[in-house]
């Protein structure tokens, strides 16, 4: 569970250091999982197979307590009323947008990606 916690770790902190040494618009811990998912895919391809156990089991269980990693967002939002109630209008016409953007989207590449059989169900 050490070498997979650690894995998991560099990984981020290489991607961290590479967003910021190349000024990349990215954050550092979504370009540490292309490197973590880079090397599952040079793994599987060099006949490893998938993940190793002990990176499943220390994923699961950090994917089992991910709702705690929300509670500091929360209390951002909390501290932030005022700000939020002097600016709902423009907040709230942008979660719409984005969220029926985001639908339509979905919507649209679905429908790219499904084959000619899935359109007769």
């Amino acid at each position: 569970m050490l070498n997979a916690l650690t894995l998991l770790v560099f990984c981020q902190f290489a991607g961290e250091i590479t967003a910021r040494a190349a000024s990349l618009p990215l954050p550092g811990p979504v370009l540490g999982l292309v490197f973590l998912l880079a090397g599952l895919l040079l793994r599987a391809r060099l006949g490893y197979g998938g993940p190793s156990p002990a990176l499943k089991s220390t994923s699961q269980g950090l994917l089992g307590h991910l709702g705690l990693l929300f509670v500091p967002a929360g209390v951002g939002v909390v501290t932030q009323f005022d700000v939020i109630g002097a600016n709902w209008l423009p907040i709230a016409v942008s979660i719409t947008v984005s969220t029926v953007l985001g639908l339509l989207t979905t919507g649209w590449v679905m429908q790219r990606l499904a084959g000619p059989d899935d359109e007769a169900r």
